[in-house]
């Protein structure tokens, strides 16, 4: 997802997306669950704003198809393997030949100068290798990847940022520029802000871990009916909590509870006391006691809550979208506001495809051209009932 995650915000931008497909489609068409072939729900949720092209790039006519619409291009994003690109003669070297100004942008597993060059990564590979399931395991006893494709969209993110920021100094001196936005070494930067900790310093003071992400009650806390989230932070929201519970006066608490320093030097008991202290209200209760006190807190929701929740639904952050064999679509659409130039949902997630012809006469192809790509297999367009 990290590929088409970062084009799909610049989709969202405003950007003419060109997803170029192999005859097979993006693997995530074919993630369940789906109302037809090639069109499943992850798929359908990453690549709104954007137009499909089918080019088999192993055949000349697909490489020199693919070479004309970089030269028109303003960013070149792949999440190949370097290797296979460069086989295909479709490395950084060969498409700036071609086009100067390009921003080219590889999203793969390992940077290129290191030991791990060229191996094969996924999501859940280099979760595994950036401690994100040890850490879990430290707390819950069993290492566990987290339930979503956080490696992926990370990923993205920075590559998003990454390629906008090598357009603004093309922008500024006409130069073009491949850029390498490395898996590992940007999940080991995101975990490793937090977790550095003693080995910030040489030589170390103490190991790595924040203890407070490690606290093993650091988690939604259990009510006598439920679950709510909560985060009394400050000694602001501390005395107020202290206050709503009765114990208002210091010398009645644990003092270990009694200044900042003492809390944040007893993560595991703080986090301890605060949850059999929570266990003695309802949900109800403790919601309503927050929102008096004026501490930060937040409901449990599971997945159907989330795509229910009443704030969602104001923002307008969930919306519709009519898709021509998909019928309605439910999308999270852009979450920033912007005063001049907002992000919008512009175009349904295509078929495998769909505006191959278009995009090639738009290149300049003439329909001599355009068949004579068909019939080398090059161009692979659409059956006509589709």
């Amino acid at each position: 997802m990290m590929g088409p995650y970062a084009t799909m915000i610049l989709g969202d931008y405003g950007a003419d997306v060109i997803k170029v497909e192999s005859p097979e489609g993006d693997v995530m068409r074919h993630a369940a669950p789906m109302r037809h072939p090639q069109m499943g729900a992850m798929y359908l949720q990453g690549n709104r704003n954007k137009r499909s092209i089918v080019l088999d790039l192993k055949k000349a006519g697909g490489r020199a198809a693919l070479l004309r619409l970089a030269a028109s291009a303003d960013v070149f994003v792949h999440n190949v393997r370097p290797a296979a690109m460069s086989r295909l003669k479709l490395a950084a070297s060969d498409l700036l030949a071609v086009n100067p100004r390009l921003v080219y942008a590889s999203l793969h597993g390992f940077g290129e100068q290191g030991p791990y060059a060229g191996r094969p990564a996924y999501d859940d590979l280099i979760q595994g290798m950036t401690a994100l399931p040890a850490l879990t395991g430290r707390i819950t006893g069993e290492p566990r990847y987290s339930p979503a494709t956080m490696a992926d969209r990370i990923v993205g993110l920075n590559a998003a940022h990454a390629i906008l920021a090598a357009l603004f100094h093309r922008n500024r001196s006409g130069e073009g520029q491949s850029i390498e936005i490395p898996m590992f070494e940007t999940m080991a930067q995101f975990v490793l802000g937090d977790h550095m900790a003693g080995r910030s310093f040489e030589p170390p003071i103490g190991p790595p871990g924040y203890s407070r992400l490690l606290s093993p009650d650091r988690r939604p806390y259990q009510t006598s009916d439920g679950y709510v989230c909560a985060l009394v932070y400050n000694d602001k929201q501390w005395t107020a909590f202290f206050r709503a519970i009765g114990l208002e006066n210091e010398a009645d608490r644990d003092p270990r509870l009694n200044s900042i320093a003492s809390r944040t030097g007893n993560y595991d008991f703080v986090y301890g006391w605060f949850s059999e202290v929570m266990k003695t209200r309802t949900t109800a209760e403790w919601m309503r006691l927050f929102e008096e006190a004026d501490i930060p807190h937040a409901p449990l929701h599971d997945l159907d809550s989330l795509i229910d929740d009443p704030h969602l639904a104001a923002v307008g952050l969930l919306q519709s979208i009519e898709h021509p064999t998909e019928g309605t679509l439910r999308v999270a659409g852009p979450a920033a506001t912007w005063s001049r130039t907002p992000p919008s949902i512009r175009h349904y997630p295509p078929g495998l495809g769909e505006h191959g012809e278009t995009i090639l006469r738009e290149a300049g192809f003439s329909d001599e051209g355009i068949e004579a790509l068909v019939t080398e297999g090059a161009l692979v367009n659409p059956p006509k009932d589709s």
